[in-house]
């Protein structure tokens, strides 16, 4: 199972951060030691003083796939689900500064929580409501009206440089509103109102 990701995917995050909107996605991957399932436990690093929340819908992958056209996309994923990319934004402001990768920032252990995953029939993709809230307090709220890409543009991309296969997961971007988490914190993610993420900071 490989995880690939998309960066600044909605406008307000992109704001939010500074960064320039892209003009083609951007793409990074996650290795698969980065899975935290079943609402376990996140458990801060101690090579980061700032890690960030960031919410995103995840696709998972249903059969095996390259060089996809967009039009027929939607025929490679059939679950959704919630996912946190958890970023070390200290170290990834590093690696930024000396035009290095992120991969440090973004793919060490237990810095991809993910919820269960439902039938994509059951929503309207295009209009995907989701919410985090840390401690009860709302953080990010965001709706798939509002992405860049959309998702069957993602997997056609994807797919031009990397082979999908059947459980591969592409995180689509997160929504304005990311900030830091401490220990003690409790992340509740919902999927149209449904609690799907619920797991706490130690």
């Amino acid at each position: 199972m490989k995880i690939l990701a998309v960066g600044r995917n909605y406008l307000e995050h992109i704001k939010e951060l500074g960064n320039q909107t892209p003009d083609e996605p951007v793409i990074f991957s996650k290795p698969e030691t980065a899975v935290l399932r079943n609402n376990e436990p996140f458990y801060y690093p101690d090579f980061s003083q700032d890690i960030h929340h960031e919410l995103e819908i995840v696709l998972k992958i249903s059969k095996t796939g390259e060089n996809i056209e967009e039009k027929f996309a939607h025929k490679y994923y059939d679950e959704i689900g919630l996912g946190i990319d958890f970023t070390a934004r200290d170290l990834q402001a590093k690696l930024k500064a000396k035009g290095l990768p992120w991969d440090l920032a973004k793919g060490f252990n237990g810095s991809a929580p993910l919820s269960e995953f439902l039938p994509k029939q059951d929503y309207d993709l295009k209009n995907l409501n989701f919410r985090l809230e840390v401690n009860g307090e709302g953080r990010q709220s965001g709706n798939t009206s509002l992405m860049i890409y959309s998702f069957d543009y993602l997997v056609a991309f994807v797919s031009r440089y990397f082979t999908l296969k059947t459980g591969d997961l592409i995180f689509t971007g997160t929504p304005a509103g990311v900030g830091p988490v401490h220990p003690g914190d409790r992340l509740t993610g919902t999927l149209e109102g449904q609690v799907l993420l619920d797991f706490e900071v130690k």
